[in-house]
């Protein structure tokens, strides 16, 4: 087989890397075989859509992966509304993603599930608002027009990457957070105390005596406030007792308070919250902050700050307009008129408001659920080569995080190939590992006592016809065992190499329950080769199907994936040609694209058919009620709605026509046959072995 150019992501588990620059690559991986040493073979599963439950998988490997980073100093939106360098995350914090729901991508909160670093060539995207990122050329940023695209174009081959004018999706650069100095802390109890607080001196008259009491006290139902009111003040020189205020009642949530009544500590408060002749930023920082804890609240699409007292509304004012803030405010008339002073710019403003003046109260800060807009001026106007540099990147539940306000794809999740110390690129392709035992562990399993003879699926995960089967024998010699204890199988491939086994199909069909699946699922070889680069033509699969049936062995078509907007118009073709070469049964699965697998197909498609890939995209999404995924059982292989009806319909009407029998259909009747099971006579001691895999 000939070397493939070695593209390889750097490992999870290592925590650093070096690549190689463009062009000095390392050189070309040549197709190795390695041993697994496994002591099973049957992989069990319990899915209800599926037609069988016990696989044998000879093969591992023919797994994709990619590669993206990032500057370590670049700032990620963590799940309490602050922000954090990426360098500076661990695994297990919070942090928000997105999730694509319909037409619209919303913010919503994930975990951070791996976290590490490499070296590599390094890039500078600048946005038209003056956002900088950082990032290697793998990595890839949501564009508001067309999807996901990488920072720079791949050095061999074909992939969608960002060129000027591309619009990115998300707010923008994060503000940089305030520094907690002494103006700060004034500025903050300023607001919260006038905002919240209950500041009193009072005179009393008992008999002949006068007295004067002095009281400061501040009931909060938010400890985050309260605790920061706190520790201010201590570092004011104030103590405060902590108390329960108002225990919990119904829905309201109980009160915690502080308070002090000493002459002194009254002064001193009284001095610290008076309006200043002049005020540095830090002042008017905090005290936007106190006065939102107080008095604020954000509903997803605009904060607003309410308050009676005219000269705490001009005050607010005033300090919005300080950063540059676009404010209205609005006032509800009664009795006692209340102001509302409301930011105006949507969800980019509110972001720099919270990362600007840094207010204690997470919950005001929640924006998950809120929609990503496409309003700001993100048109990418440079890439710059900036050398090699250190990047980090993460895992993530959702596949992206925010990256100084821009949404931002990370790594995938780790594939097999990795906990056996390779790569998740071409090692995949080109490290193909085996089970030199399989016959053997096959055996065994078949002797254990709980072996039942249930239907043995080839395979489960990857084509048990790889091209070193012809020269290994494993699927083979396990067909054999199979023969010999004559249990049931069922085979799927896409290999032309399958039709050396013929005499064994031949034999199984005669002693045994045996179905051969042929998986085709484009008649177009043009279409085929996009999507399947290294599976053979259409043509020769086709023949495979004829040369089965000519020797008497069941044999179907299973065609899938059915992409919706790709092949499924060409279902009755396809059908029909499988019929005619002798086809007696018939099953598909729709497209699925779980997890990190959407961004993957996203971009091949681009690749491939740059025309064609929205009305692809489109499509998709139309048969998963807006998503690119469902995972509900009986949904993931079929869809729903209108337009995976139709295709259900066109499949079904077509094989009724053709007289295909359907396969592995939902529809089927759900009475096994009885098993042609037999164990053969004993012919020496055997190897009692832990087979079964569950």
């Amino acid at each position: 087989m000939r070397e493939r150019p070695t593209a390889n992501p750097a490992n999870r588990f290592a925590k650093a890397t070096v690549e190689y620059d463009p062009g000095d690559g390392p050189p070309p991986s040549s197709v190795t075989l390695l041993q697994d040493h496994s002591r099973s073979i049957l992989s069990h599963n319990d899915s209800p859509d599926l037609g069988f439950s016990w696989s044998v998988n000879p093969y591992r490997g023919c797994v994709h992966a990619c590669h993206y980073c990032i500057s370590p100093e670049t700032p990620v939106l963590m799940g309490d509304g602050r922000t954090r360098a990426i360098a500076d995350l661990k695994v297990g914090d919070e942090i928000y993603g997105t999730r694509l729901d319909g037409k619209y991508r919303y913010y919503v909160r994930t975990t951070v599930l791996d976290h590490w670093e490499v070296v590599k060539p390094a890039y500078q995207v600048t946005l038209a608002d003056g956002t900088e990122l950082v990032a290697s050329g793998d990595h890839r940023f949501l564009t508001s027009m067309r999807g996901w695209k990488h920072v720079m174009p791949a050095v061999k081959g074909q992939r969608p990457f960002l060129t000027t004018n591309n619009s990115l999706a998300g707010t923008g650069s994060f503000a940089s957070p305030p520094v907690e100095n002494p103006p700060y802390r004034a500025g903050y109890l300023c607001g919260m105390v006038r905002g919240d607080a209950l500041l009193r001196r009072a005179e009393y008259n008992n008999g002949d005596r006068r007295s004067i009491s002095h009281q400061f006290r501040l009931a909060l139902c938010d400890l985050e406030a309260l605790h920061r009111s706190k520790r201010y003040l201590v570092e004011f020189a104030v103590e405060t007792h902590e108390y329960e205020f108002a225990a919990a009642i119904g829905n309201r949530r109980s009160l915690q308070a502080i308070r002090v009544g000493s002459r002194a500590a009254f002064e001193r408060i009284t001095g610290l919250i008076a309006w200043p002749a002049y005020a540095s930023d830090s002042w008017h920082k905090g005290f936007l902050a106190g006065i939102f804890d107080a008095e604020g609240s954000c509903d997803g699409w605009a904060i607003r700050i309410a308050n009676g007292d005219q000269t705490i509304v001009r005050r607010t004012c005033e300090s919005l307009g300080r950063f540059g803030f676009d404010y209205v405010v609005e006032t509800r008339e009664r009795e006692r008129p209340m102001h509302y002073v409301r930011i105006r710019g949507g969800m980019r403003e509110n972001l720099r408001f919270f990362h600007t003046v840094d207010p204690a109260i997470t919950r005001k800060r929640d924006i998950e659920g809120s929609a990503i807009k496409f309003k700001n001026d993100l048109r990418v106007v440079s890439i710059e080569p900036v050398g090699k540099q250190v990047l980090v990147d993460i895992t993530t539940g959702t596949g992206d995080f925010i990256a100084n306000g821009v949404v931002s794809h990370n790594c995938y999740a780790r594939p097999t190939h990795e906990y056996l110390d390779m790569g998740a690129g071409t090692d995949f392709d080109t490290k193909i590992v085996y089970k030199p035992r399989a016959a053997e562990l096959l055996r065994g399993a078949f002797d254990a006592k709980s072996w039942k003879g249930e239907l043995v699926m080839f395979s489960g995960v990857t084509d048990c016809y790889q091209p070193f089967e012809a020269k290994l024998r494993l699927t083979r010699a396990c067909l054999e065992v199979c023969l010999e204890y004559r249990n049931p199988v069922s085979v799927i491939s896409k290999s032309a190499l399958i039709e050396r086994d013929i005499d064994l199909f031949q034999q199984l069909a005669a002693e045994a329950d045996c179905h051969v699946s042929v998986s085709l699922a484009f008649i177009d070889a043009e279409a085929a080769r996009a999507i399947e680069p290294w599976a053979p033509a259409p043509e020769r699969r086709l023949k495979v199907i004829e040369a089965m049936a000519k020797a008497g062995v069941p044999v179907g078509i299973m065609v899938a994936p059915i992409i919706p907007g790709l092949n499924d118009r060409d279902l009755p073709a396809l059908l029909a040609r499988a019929a005619d070469a002798g086809a007696s049964s018939a099953g598909w699965t729709l497209l699925r694209l779980p997890g990190a697998v959407a961004p993957v197909f996203e971009e091949r498609v681009r690749a491939a058919m740059p025309l064609r890939a929205d009305k692809i995209l489109a499509r998709v999404r139309d048969t998963r009620s807006g998503r690119t995924y469902d995972s509900r059982f009986h949904v993931r292989g079929r869809g729903e709605g209108r337009y995976a009806e139709t295709i259900a319909a066109l499949f079904d009407a077509t094989a009724i026509r053709l007289g295909l029998k359907p396969r592995h259909s939902e529809d089927e009747d759900d009475d096994e046959p009885p098993t042609t099971f037999r164990r053969p006579p004993r012919r020496g001691p055997q190897l009692a072995l832990p087979l079964l895999d569950d």
